[in-house]
């Protein structure tokens, strides 16, 4: 019996239930930050087990960290359902320490937008290809940059079309792997 017939003889026998999850993202408010500091800390906890033990660390990224974004207009929650599942900084050119990019070039020098603090709980998934269909209606040109040890984030920032630039330091002096993905609009 092939897949197709099995399927379609006993598929009265089974109740299927397929529950669709309503995403979202909307900018963050001050009186978020008790639901998104859970989710930094459980991102931090999964960089850690992943072996990425050199990033976030003493305490980053902090309450007052977020509050600035939030201050700034540029933090953002993902709510699935009504929960805050991520929180994401999404902010206008120019990122200081971007003025100046090593072993590489910039695809470009047009206006850009830059997502930083990205972090999810461990058990909701796609998150990234919802901030990056989110960030892409509202600009076509974006950058990042993670720890040369976030394999995790590494891998979605490949996977999802963008190209490694070079290298950037934070302020701190701290090296991060930096990347570009620029979109056409059609016309």
């Amino acid at each position: 019996m092939h897949m197709w017939d099995f399927f379609c003889t006993f598929a009265p026998y089974f109740h299927l239930r397929v529950r669709k999850i309503m995403r979202q993202i909307r900018e963050a408010i001050i009186t978020d930050l008790p639901a998104i500091m859970p989710v930094i800390d459980a991102a931090r906890e999964l960089m850690h087990r992943s072996g990425n033990v050199n990033q976030w660390i003493n305490g980053y990224p902090s309450e007052e960290a977020i509050a600035s974004d939030i201050d700034r207009d540029g933090g953002f929650v993902v709510i699935d359902d009504e929960r805050i599942v991520a929180y994401f900084a999404f902010l206008p050119s120019p990122e200081p320490t971007y003025a100046k990019i090593y072993e590489g070039a910039w695809m470009n020098d047009e206006p850009y937008y830059v997502i930083h603090r990205l972090a999810s709980l461990p058990d909701v998934y796609g998150i990234w290809n919802s901030i990056l269909e989110w960030a892409f209606e509202r600009t076509t040109t974006l950058r990042v940059d993670t720890h040369r040890d976030n394999h995790i984030m590494q891998h979605n920032i490949l996977k999802h079309g963008f190209t490694y630039c070079g290298i950037i330091y934070l302020l701190s002096g701290d090296e991060r792997l930096a990347y570009q993905k620029t979109i056409r609009l059609q016309e």
